[in-house]
């Protein structure tokens, strides 16, 4: 039975120093912040109360006789990996820092330091330590079910290709870039990535860096300090803090501004971030994956992509075909998304009519997966009775289509732009011209949309 939050017991927090003062303090604090707070004098007596008191965090001076702070992290993580560890020194640099975080710290302070932050790293060590026990238990629930994770829906050999790659490397560490056209499905391959990995028991988070303007994306991504900009009341964690020990995705990368790209290139490079707002750089522990459905190579030599951050993401490439390179998974497709819709609906699945199936399997899906998935919604709405008529599918799928995507005569050479503003308007046209509508189709949003419209020189 899973206990609710009102009925857990308030962390216990097992605090190491050599120092009876500093002991003393950190009791009373603790304590008064809601915290179970237990004290050794020294490492040693530390180190046996951690098998007799099985605290949830430790709390631990780096140099103390006999038994330093970094001896007892070892011991830790030899016993529970899953048992997060906060070092204290007086002598800190950001090198020593990144050292600790390597060695499985889960965080560094350096005295003298403020209660507030302290009480705050503890909490969220101790929502860490939550969050890791409550997906061991649902992993060992799994494990004993016999269930593994489900592999992304397709037969066909382009798709097959991807996985294959994909399940390779996803025990690896290396940083997956993967490109395809919208609605391809990036975030299923990066998320079965994750779920091969070691990180899987972690989190798996994600952002669109295209759906939010600079300044919000980049306290998103690296979180703020108090005061750094107007309305940022408290100290808030960026996404890649949040991650810690798991996989983070980047979606529509392409989209980010040349200095989100800087302190991006910082990210891979120092394996740390500097909040908005702060001076002092923080390590992080995370797998990052990014996707984008714009061709970078072609963005870097119009110097809208820097080179040097597109060689640090492009260590494992994955291209993800479009649908209509893999129409044999299209009837696989259909019947999952079906079968989906009807668990949502807590009711049986409905059936295609053999002209709704002839209808989707001819059109094109410029849309692609995501495009299939919205028509089947949608068809599930309009359909009282069990079977699905092709009248109930979207117009632009039922109708036969025979003018040319660029125009009748497209240049020799299209560029990459020319071919991405006639489908974007193309797209647009079959949707009577609704830009949210458009943009579902695209796999973008609509706030990405209007900006390649304007650059298009076409948002009236």
């Amino acid at each position: 039975m899973t206990t609710t939050p009102a009925e857990r017991q308030p962390p216990s927090v097992l605090i190491i120093d050599d120092e009876g003062g500093i002991l003393e303090s950190l009791r009373i604090l603790l304590k008064d912040e809601g915290f179970r707070p237990v004290i050794a004098l020294g490492g040693k007596a530390g180190f046996s109360l951690l098998e007799s008191e099985r605290p949830d965090i430790v709390l631990t001076d780096i140099r103390m006789p006999g038994l330093s702070g970094s001896q007892i992290l070892a011991a830790v993580r030899e016993r529970d990996p899953e048992l997060p560890v906060v070092l204290m020194t007086a002598e800190a640099n950001l090198q020593s820092a990144i050292d600790a975080v390597n060695l499985g710290a889960f965080h560094y302070l350096k005295k003298p330091f403020a209660n507030d932050e302290l009480v705050s790293i503890l909490r969220r060590a101790a929502e860490h330590r939550q969050l890791r026990v409550e997906n061991r238990v649902l992993r060992q629930q799994v494990a004993r079910s016999g269930a593994a994770p489900e592999r992304p829906v397709g037969r066909s050999k382009p798709w097959l290709d991807v996985l294959r790659v994909a399940e390779t490397v996803a025990p690896t560490e290396s940083t997956v870039l993967i490109t395809g056209e919208s609605g391809t499905g990036k975030e299923v391959i990066a998320r079965h990535i994750h779920q091969l990995s070691a990180r899987a028991t972690a989190p798996f988070l994600s952002i669109n860096c295209g759906a939010l303007p600079e300044g919000l994306l980049e306290s998103e991504l690296f979180g703020h300090v108090k005061g750094s900009f107007t309305g940022a009341t408290r100290d808030k964690d960026g996404l890649f803090a949040a991650a810690a020990g798991g996989t983070f995705f980047l979606d529509e990368i392409g989209e980010t501004t040349p200095q989100t790209q800087v302190k991006l290139l910082r990210v891979l490079q120092h394996r740390e971030v500097i909040p908005v707002g702060a001076t002092e750089a923080e390590p992080i522990d995370v797998r990052l994956v990014a996707a984008t459905n714009r061709d970078l190579e072609q963005e870097m030599k119009h110097g809208r992509f820097r080179s040097d951050l597109f060689y640090r993401l492009n260590v494992i490439a994955l291209y993800l075909p479009p649908l209509r390179q893999r129409q044999e998974d299209i009837p696989l497709l259909v019947d999952f998304f079906l079968a989906q819709r009807a668990r949502e609906r807590g009711e049986g699945p409905k059936s295609l009519s053999q002209a709704a199936r002839d209808a989707l399997e001819a059109y094109s899906w410029p849309g692609n997966v995501r495009e299939l998935q919205h028509a089947l919604e949608r068809a599930v709405l309009l359909s009282p009775g069990p079977v699905i008529e092709a009248e109930a599918l979207p117009e632009r799928v039922t109708e036969r289509r025979s003018e040319p995507l660029v125009g009748p005569e497209p240049a020799a050479n299209p560029t990459l732009e020319t071919i991405e503003r006639a489908y974007i308007l193309w797209v647009l046209s079959s949707e009577g011209g609704n830009k949210t509508r458009a943009a579902e189709v695209l796999g973008i949003d609509p706030s990405t949309l209007h900006r390649k419209l304007a650059r298009f020189g076409v948002e009236a």
